[in-house]
This record gives C-alpha cells, structure tokens and sequence, in this order.
C-alpha cells in the first residue's frame, strides 16, 4: 500500500511533459549520435525523477488546502497514506537522483536541473500565489528542460525553437489558469490564491495573444531562411495544419468541455489532440529525414 501510494504520489503519467528535453536531439539532427543519445536519455531521467520530487514537495506544501478540495483530499500526503517525514525522504531522494543523472550527462545539465528544483521550490513556497509570475515560472519550467536537452548536451538551442517553446507553454500555463477559475466559478474547483486575481475576461484575451504567438512564430519558424539552411528543406510547413489543429482543440476543450487544466491528461485522453500531436512528429520526422 505504502508503495502505491509513493508511485501516485510521483506522479509518473506527468513524465510525459519532459518530452520537451527531447525537441532538441529532433531538431539538431542529433539522433544518430550515441553519445549525444545518450546524455539526452539521461537529462529525460534527470527531469523524470526531480520533477517528481517537485510534485511530492508542492503535496506537503499544499496538504492543508488539499484536505479541503473534494478531490485533492484524496492525495497520498493530504489522506495521510504517506507520513510527512516519509514524503520529506522522498522528495529528498528523488531530487538527489535526478541531480546525479544530470551530473552524469554534464555540468551544464546539471546547473540547469539544479535552477529548475529551486525556482519550483520558491514557486511552491509562494511564488505560485503572485499573478502572471506564476505562469512564467511554470513556463519557464519547460524553457529549462529545452535548455537542458540542447545546451545541456552540446546542441546550440535554436532561437526559433526557444521562442515557439515559450509561447506555447505560456499559452497552456494561462489555459490552465483559465480551467481552474472556470471549475472554482461552478463550485467544485481548486482554492488558488492567485485566482483571486484573475477573472475570465483577462484570461481570455493573455490566452488570445499566446496562442496567436504560438501560430505565428511556428509558422515563421518553418518558412524562416535559417531553417531551410539549417534542415536542407522547406517542407516543414507541412506540419503546420497540426499545430493550428491542436491548439484549436485545446481551446474547444477549454472552453467546451470543460478541459485544459491538465495538458498531460488532455493529450492522453482526447484522441483529437493525441491524433494531433502524433501527426505533427510522424511528418515532423518524415520531413527531417527527408522521406518527404
């Protein structure tokens, strides 16, 4: 019992966000490089088992207001199936893990996995509960893990790839937003501070501009100059249909279905934006291998 309550309480189903350490092996051309593959496979663990400890740690600093949600209540930590010392140990151990793996890739992986531990810290220690810095910090989470699977591994980050990755994870940070004070406005959702800050209208329109600058800098990333030199080909505008396709669904999810709080569970549970996003990779990859 005590093991499937530490397993739920690391959260591996989120594992799937450090994907984001792998856009570079993609996009640099690296992947037929062992050592390149290597160091890359261990920064994804690295991410895997810190970002792990970060959700144990953000549990015991939320155990409280998690007693209170009707269904955050059901937590490992808040329910009291793991002890707080135990959860503590926990926590400690998986980010020493983590850390050790991002050693073993570099030190510069390593200083960026240690930065992404202690922002996370100091977001769950209040930074979670200042307005729009809470998004940035959550955007710049996923910035970290493109750092840490490019520079981290001795991939030059492309400017472009930096940029989408950015507005794109700001775009979801405010969807999420926007789900929560959505589901706390119908009486059943989570107890945010920040949410006092924040109203729909103003969410509505931050979610407006990030997902128009998700589109354009794609699309200019795929016709850019640098990025035909760069990938011998200008055919990934191919894949553009899929990125407008999957961010449409989003926002229908959001704000049809009452989705968008967890981009994990959407992608895994919604075949329309799983179809989506496994169609952008398969020509994605087609594209850089030059099959098309």
């Amino acid at each position: 019992m005590m093991f499937a309550n530490l397993i739920r309480l690391a959260r591996p189903y989120q594992w799937v966000k450090n994907s984001f350490v792998l856009v570079g092996l993609v996009f640099g051309h690296a992947w037929g490089d062992a050592p390149t593959l290597q160091s890359v496979a261990l920064v994804f663990a690295a991410f895997c088992l810190v970002s792990s400890a970060v959700y144990v740690f953000n549990d015991i600093a939320d155990r409280e207001a998690d007693r209170a949600h009707p269904q955050k209540r059901r937590r490992p930590v808040a329910s009291g199936g793991v002890g707080l010392a135990a959860a503590f140990w926990f926590s400690g151990l998986l980010a020493l893990g983590g850390l050790a793996l991002a050693l073993a890739a570099s030190p510069t992986a390593l200083a960026i996995v240690a930065t992404y531990l202690v922002l996370n810290a100091a977001y769950s220690l209040g930074l979670k509960h200042v307005v729009i810095l809470d998004v940035f910090i959550i955007a710049a989470g996923f910035m970290l893990r493109i750092l840490a699977g490019t520079a981290g591994v001795g991939i030059a980050p492309s400017q472009w790839l930096l940029l989408c990755g950015l507005m794109l994870t700001v775009f979801l940070g405010f969807a999420k937003r926007r789900a929560e004070l959505g589901a706390l406005q119908a009486g059943g959702g989570d107890q945010r501070k920040v949410l006092a800050d924040y109203s729909p209208a103003i969410l509505d329109r931050m979610i407006a501009v990030s997902a128009g600058g998700v589109i354009i800098s794609y699309a200019l990333y795929t016709v850019s100059a640098e990025t035909v030199r760069i990938h011998g080909t200008g055919k990934l505008i191919l894949t553009l249909p899929f990125v407008l396709y999957g961010v449409f669904r989003y926002l229908w999810l959001l704000h049809r279905e009452g989705g968008g709080g967890d981009p994990t569970r959407e992608l895994l549970r919604d075949p329309h934006l799983l179809a989506a996003t496994l169609g952008w990779l398969v020509v994605t990859l087609a594209v850089l291998a030059r099959v098309v």
